[in-house]
């Protein structure tokens, strides 16, 4: 039997049976996502250039997890998968800028708002139009009012948010000439140009005021007010935040440029930024310590997908970056702190997805999911509390003409015909195809990746819910077979 928590001891087990019966306080939860940051982008996995010592802080003291993997090699797939613990396909967001949450899905704000949270979204959101009145970001315009599908259909009280991307600093201007990418911050005002995406809040309404400097701050601005009122109306309180940063472009402010200054221009922005991102990080810690709710608030850190191509963004020695179903493109830096619950830090070696976040959450809140939709996470906790030992499902992701399968120790990746085979506890950079050697195990997979991808289809088309948003949104169903 594999020992998951390496150095999970009796003192945590004895901590949690003796304290069963005083959960009756339910926890607050914060959901933390950078965005486009690579497995080896923070200190804790590795990194000696990029400093993120809260990060690093935060994981040391709490669950790192090892083998986190986001649900796609592409932000929307991910994000939905966080908000519904579903596969990205069953509701046909296959790709960045593809398809929307649709509002019949069940979302986790949703479930929470109905067990007694305040609930507020802060960030990107990417998960459908935040207007159809003008041109916005990337879908927003009059003729895509089928994509209008704002974070207040989905369970959330408050919202400060922007369709898509934004440059990570000063997020509403970009200069007269770049190239998209990267460039040092806009020193005088008067040469920017608008860069068209938008703030939005829960109504609808365009945010205009507070959006200079780094954009991480920008959003940490808005959580934290947040956070207070829950506390002052004695709500549990769920946030979810999603940074930008280091997503392109990439543009870091003077106090976090200077850190870098003898790098690139694509490096020292890139670096400082994620700098950026952990000083804000850090900054929400210090003020629920301030406010004596931190040990009783879940944190849960993540990325999105792995690291852009062509950036300073790196994962480590893994085979791939962002699009991609190897592992470089999904497997992402990772953690989880509760300190009321979790008081021995510890190291998660069992393969999670943020599709476990939904019923993971649920589990430590004894929250019960509706019955009558297929879920595909599963809770992380009791591997935690050392209950489990390993999942019962296997991980499967969907992206392109790619398929992979995650069971145990092997995967199978699927591109345009072809398997491949890895064991990837022993093989974790993906060197050495086993699909010949182990023809039964690749045999297993693929029936495993061709089931699955039938009951996605089927749940696309409206099985459980419908054809309402199949109808309006207008989308054809993916098949990565084809």
């Amino acid at each position: 039997m594999r020992k998951n928590i390496l150095t999970i001891g009796s003192l945590f087990l004895s901590f949690w049976v003796s304290n069963a019966q005083q959960t009756a306080k339910l926890p607050n939860i914060i959901l933390v996502m950078a965005d486009d940051m690579g497995w080896g982008d923070v200190g804790f996995n590795g990194n000696r250039i990029i400093k993120t010592p809260c990060l690093d802080r935060l994981a040391a003291e709490g669950v790192r997890m090892d083998r986190f993997y986001s649900a796609g090699p592409l932000s929307s797939p991910t994000r939905a998968s966080v908000l519904t613990g579903r596969n990205p396909f069953r509701t046909g967001v296959f790709s960045a800028n593809e398809g929307i949450l649709r509002p019949e899905e069940i979302t986790l704000p949703e479930l929470l708002k109905q067990a007694g949270y305040t609930t507020g979204h802060f960030g990107k959101w990417h998960l459908g139009t935040l207007t159809c009145k003008e041109v916005d970001a990337n879908r927003g315009r009059p003729e895509n009012k089928h994509l209008y599908n704002p974070p207040a259909w989905h369970g959330y009280d408050v919202a400060f948010v922007t369709e898509s991307k934004v440059p990570t600093f000063d997020p509403m201007l970009k200069p007269q000439t770049n190239n998209g990418r990267f460039w040092d911050y806009i020193q005088d005002k008067d040469t920017f140009l608008t860069y068209g995406t938008f703030y939005w809040d829960v109504k609808g309404n365009k945010v205009s005021e507070g959006l200079a400097g780094d954009d991480n701050r920008i959003i940490m601005d808005r959580v934290l007010p947040f956070i207070d009122r829950s506390i002052a109306e004695e709500k549990p309180f769920f946030s979810v935040v999603w940074f930008h940063a280091p997503h392109l472009p990439c543009v870091a402010g003077p106090e976090h440029a200077v850190l870098y200054e003898n790098y690139s221009l694509e490096e020292r922005n890139y670096y400082g930024c994620i700098t950026a991102l952990d000083e804000q990080v850090g900054r929400l810690v210090s003020f629920l310590k301030n406010k004596h709710v931190y040990e009783n608030t879940i944190i849960l850190f993540c990325s999105d997908n792995g690291p852009e191509l062509n950036t300073p963004g790196t994962a480590g020695s893994y085979m791939g970056k962002k699009r991609s179903l190897h592992e470089g493109g999904i497997r992402v830096p990772a953690f989880m702190v509760w300190p009321d619950r979790i008081k021995t830090p510890g190291v998660l070696k069992e393969p999670c997805s943020t599709s476990d976040y939904l019923p993971s959450l649920l589990n430590m809140i004894g929250v019960a999911y509706p019955a009558g939709r297929e879920l595909d996470g599963e809770s992380f906790w009791p591997l935690i509390i050392g209950m489990a030992s390993a999942k019962k499902k296997e991980l499967v992701f969907c992206s392109g003409r790619q398929g992979a399968v995650i069971q145990e120790k092997y995967k199978l990746y699927y591109l345009e015909g072809q398997y491949e085979l890895y064991d990837i506890e022993d093989d974790p950079y993906e060197k050495h195809n086993l699909a010949e050697q182990l023809p039964d195990v690749t045999k297993r997979l693929r029936k495993v990746l061709l089931a699955q991808l039938k009951s996605y289809e089927s749940s696309f088309f409206g099985k459980e819910y419908g054809r309402k948003s199949y109808d309006k949104v207008g989308q054809d169903w993916w098949d990565i077979t084809q």
